[in-house]
């Protein structure tokens, strides 16, 4: 097996890799956002321009991702025949029959390798690219995400790291091929909020909707069986009584724990 060196600050600090500077942004404008984010259940008549949509999830295929391999699709459903069958896949709930635009984001877990290989081309049409980072794609995550025919090195990855665990700190998942899903699926959801911030920055709503039937999901999006329904996304403008009541949330200390 291959050892998975802890990160050394230090090291980063004496490279000679050049800073990327961090812009200036306006925090204010992003708070705004987020405040004003509110899942929205019914929809005015007003279309979502092509563009506004393309915007977002270009956005979102910017989220940060579990080793740059992108486990995730966005399918836009734009036909009227799909997207009626979509609303009705999705319960015929209102957040998806009087949507403007449908989107389904899903999990790729099996597509860790076809991406892994894309990225070991990349590094190599990058000059000067450090040779922990050929390690890495062409090692590490061979080792980390391969989890063999149906899954048959799931033990064998398990005794290793438990025993490897006893001694330092070890990573311990994924072993198996669903912790491969959800592998696949965190990443997924983090494409899934950046998208509808950007629908909200762009003055549009959202609605993220688990309640669906995944099976026949899958088979309109013509997905293979290793692929996963993270969630379908509704997008609009928000119609007078489309916000179901102010919004609630537990007490922060609930939830948030300091040590």
């Amino acid at each position: 097996m291959v050892k998975v060196k802890v990160f050394d600050s230090s090291a980063a600090r004496s490279s000679k890799r050049a800073l990327e500077p961090a812009p200036e942004v306006d925090a204010k404008a992003f708070y705004e956002v987020v405040e004003s984010r509110r899942s929205t259940r019914i929809y005015a008549d007003v279309s979502v321009p092509e563009d506004v949509v393309r915007r977002a999830m270009d956005a979102a295929l910017k989220s940060p991702n579990s080793s740059n391999l992108q486990a995730w699709e966005i399918h836009w459903v734009r036909s009227p025949e799909k997207k009626q069958r979509l609303a009705e896949y999705c319960l015929s709930q209102p957040a998806a029959t009087t949507a403007q635009e449908l989107l389904v984001f899903v999990a790729r877990p099996d597509l860790w390798r076809r991406n892994n290989n894309r990225m070991i081309a990349h590094l190599r049409s990058l000059p000067g690219t450090p040779e922990k980072a050929f390690q890495y794609f062409e090692k590490i995550t061979k080792i980390v995400y391969n989890q063999g025919p149906f899954g048959i090195f799931r033990p064998f990855k398990w005794i290793w790291f438990s025993i490897r665990g006893l001694s330092k700190p070890t990573p311990r998942e994924p072993i198996g091929l669903g912790h491969m899903d959800i592998w696949a699926h965190k990443t997924t959801a983090l494409a899934c909020q950046t998208f509808m911030l950007a629908a909200r920055a762009e003055g549009f709503d959202s609605c993220p909707m688990e309640g669906l039937d995944s099976k026949r999901v899958k088979r309109l999006l013509g997905l293979p069986r290793r692929a996963g329904i993270t969630m379908a996304i509704s997008m609009g403008k928000r119609a007078e009584g489309g916000i179901f009541g102010p919004r609630f949330r537990f007490p922060a200390d609930d939830f948030i724990h300091e040590h």
